[in-house]
């Protein structure tokens, strides 16, 4: 079985088939197949009503999530998955006193058979897809299979500095991430690995080049400028301008054993620039080392898993 963050699996055609009938909801629960369908109401005890077919699902709110129980989840994680994608195991059907079909769900068996077969296992350095949820100034907040979280701090989505995770994301984004380790039962999560080291950022630009940027802080000496996720370069100080904004930059240099890029900012062509498509650098399931300085740089900015 593949887990994966909640909202991957609803469109495939074994989950509609599995949801669009009784006999294919009793299939699923004799098989334990974690299917998906919307939530569409969390009642005033905290259970949610899920939007299925053939019956009316309810997710008893003690089967919401781990750790509901026992308090370590708040009840706002079953608040925040009304309109959206949950995950379940179908542990019960029946007829209710109108006679109509309802099924009893257990999200929370659902990622109990996450944990034990597939989070379980991961290690650091594995590559793996998560789903962003929610974002705070510290950092973004992820579902690594079946609404099961994880937090990938602010410092660690990308090499050029951001003030917040909405900068780099946008809510329900499907992203990549790697295992950096384990802390008790949290799983540690890193991004910025992804997204290239210095040389291969800067081998897409050449000097005499005028780029689009990001402004991404403004210091006495300059103000940085983001090129890309993984790299940035220090424009010549400019006065009227903020953190944020769109600009054009002429690329007066580019110097690889010091890891510089110098510009010059040529205009300012926007006060907000919304968050581009994420390109990642590495396609293989799992990596041991990253080295992000050059060879020439006497820096060395590297990470191992």
């Amino acid at each position: 079985m593949e887990y994966r963050p909640e909202g991957c699996l609803f469109e495939t055609p074994s989950n509609q088939r599995y949801i669009s009938t009784p006999e294919g909801l009793s299939e699923a629960m004799e098989k334990g197949v974690i299917l998906e369908a919307k939530a569409v109401l969390c009642t005033s005890s905290h259970d949610l009503v899920t939007e299925l077919p053939c019956a009316r699902g309810i997710i008893p709110r003690e089967e919401g999530a781990i750790g509901i129980t026992e308090g370590k989840t708040r009840d706002i994680a079953l608040i925040s998955r009304v309109n959206k994608l949950v995950c379940f195991k179908v542990s019960e059907l029946y007829l209710n006193e109108n006679g109509e079909l309802e099924a009893k769900l257990s999200r929370k068996a659902a990622q109990l058979d996450c944990m034990r077969n597939y989070i379980s296992k991961l290690v650091p350095g594995d590559i793996i897809d998560a789903r962003i949820s929610h974002m705070e100034k510290f950092g973004s907040f992820v579902d690594i299979g079946c609404g099961i979280p994880s937090l990938i701090p602010i410092d660690t989505i990308s090499v050029s500095r951001i003030s917040h995770p909405s900068d780099r994301f946008i809510p329900g984004q499907l992203i990549k991430v790697i295992i950096k380790g384990r802390e008790d039962e949290r799983i540690l999560l890193t991004h910025k690995e992804l997204l290239g080291t210095w040389e291969e950022n800067a081998r897409r630009f050449k000097a005499g080049e005028t780029v689009p940027g990001v402004i991404r802080s403004i210091e006495s000496y300059g103000v940085f400028v983001e090129l890309a996720p993984n790299l940035a370069g220090l424009a010549e100080p400019r006065e009227g301008i903020s953190a944020g904004q769109s600009v054009s930059v002429y690329i007066k240099a580019i110097v690889p054993e010091k890891m510089k890029v110098k510009l010059i900012i040529v205009d300012v062509c926007g006060e907000y620039t919304p968050p581009k498509e994420i390109d990642y650098f590495i396609r293989s399931d799992h990596i041991d080392h990253w080295k992000y300085s050059t060879e020439s740089s006497e820096k060395n900015i590297s990470s191992s898993f």
